[in-house]
């Protein structure tokens, strides 16, 4: 073994990742020299001692330290830095750390793929939730020349709330789901939007994954919007950029 790579979070219950790099190794025929790990740590003050994990030559980080791991990071990449969360680390030849936001690469791949991307970049978009994932997905979308309206439970300074949205919806194409809101196992859950609202210009992307159709998508398409995009894709792309980036 001389490459090993680990997810940091807690709790850590079934993984994605530990599952998908673990597969991904055996089929690049790196089974022998590489290798994935939890690293299920109560608090972040613990993240030091983990660089000392011998062959350790990166990190994916999950709730609850994708703000907390800043401060213990050499660097930041820019888009890390304005999102204000990391999700991956690549452990430089120096021993030095850098943080990264593949989450942010993730959505934006998945966007520009899209088959409806030419419908709903010249209009606005809608991004409900105010968590880290959220602001990985408001900076890619940003990114691409597309203006965001926040949307949350209760208005604030640049935020808009639900009960906000019938008025709004004209000038919306894009809609995102970053909150948990139909999540198993409360899979009935659904983002209160103005569904009956929806038409055929309104496009409706859900980062969660499992379900991989949730109530939030099954309601859109029930009103009639032009299309649905499910949260799996978001899920490997931040992934492979993971990969990439220790690669790199």
């Amino acid at each position: 073994m001389n490459s090993l790579f680990g997810l940091i979070g807690y709790p850590l219950g079934h993984s994605f990742s530990k599952r998908y790099f673990t597969e991904k190794f055996e089929q690049l025929g790196l089974q022998d020299s590489h290798a994935y790990t939890q690293f299920e740590i109560p608090s972040i003050d613990e993240f030091p001692a983990l660089l000392a994990t011998p062959d350790i030559k990166g990190f994916n980080v999950t709730i609850p330290y994708k703000q907390q791991i800043i401060p213990f990071l050499d660097e930041i990449d820019s888009a890390a830095a304005r999102i204000g969360a990391v999700n991956t680390i690549k452990i430089l030849p120096d021993g030095r750390t850098r943080g990264y936001n593949s989450d942010y690469f993730g959505f934006q791949g998945t966007l520009k793929a899209w088959s409806a991307f030419a419908d709903f970049k010249s209009r606005k978009a809608l991004v409900l939730g105010q968590g880290g994932a959220a602001k990985a997905v408001i900076a890619a979308i940003e990114d691409l020349g597309i203006p965001v309206i926040k949307v949350s439970r209760q208005a604030a300074e640049g935020i808009v709330s639900y009960n906000e949205l019938p008025a709004l919806m004209e000038s919306i194409g894009l809609i995102v789901n970053t909150t948990p809101l139909g999540m198993h196992p409360n899979e009935t859950a659904c983002p209160p939007i103005p569904y009956e609202l929806l038409t055929g210009q309104h496009y409706l992307y859900d980062i969660v994954y499992n379900p991989l159709e949730t109530t939030f998508l099954k309601e859109g398409l029930a009103h009639g919007a032009g299309g649905i995009h499910t949260g799996i894709e978001m899920l490997y792309g931040q992934a492979d950029k993971a990969w990439e980036i220790w690669q790199s």
